[in-house]
């Protein structure tokens, strides 16, 4: 059996149980707006401590925050958001279409 088969049946098995696909979820999300600050934070130059002294907060917690490591409170994201010369939008989508 090839490893790409062993872990889609390792993945598949952990998938199954219970809870575990709002805890994949909530490890997306916090995956991807990490990415999203990383990907700002290089576009306009910044280091992580750089924008960690924007943002009143350690270059550590900059670095945990973009690999994924930490869910942000809304005050957080909008601390971030300025510190990157964005402004922050929170959406709903429905399930069907959120993904």
């Amino acid at each position: 059996m090839s490893e790409r088969r062993i872990w889609a049946d390792r993945k598949s098995e952990i998938m199954s149980r219970p809870g575990a696909g709002a805890a994949y979820e909530a490890a997306k999300i916090r995956f991807e707006v990490g990415e999203a600050v990383r990907l700002r934070r290089e576009q306009l130059g910044l280091t992580q401590a750089e924008l960690a002294e924007r943002t009143g907060l350690k270059q550590p917690a900059v670095a945990r925050f973009e690999a994924g490591g930490t869910m942000p409170t809304i005050p957080m994201l909008e601390r971030l958001a300025e510190a990157l010369e964005m402004r922050l939008s929170v959406e709903f989508q429905p399930l069907r279409e959120a993904g």
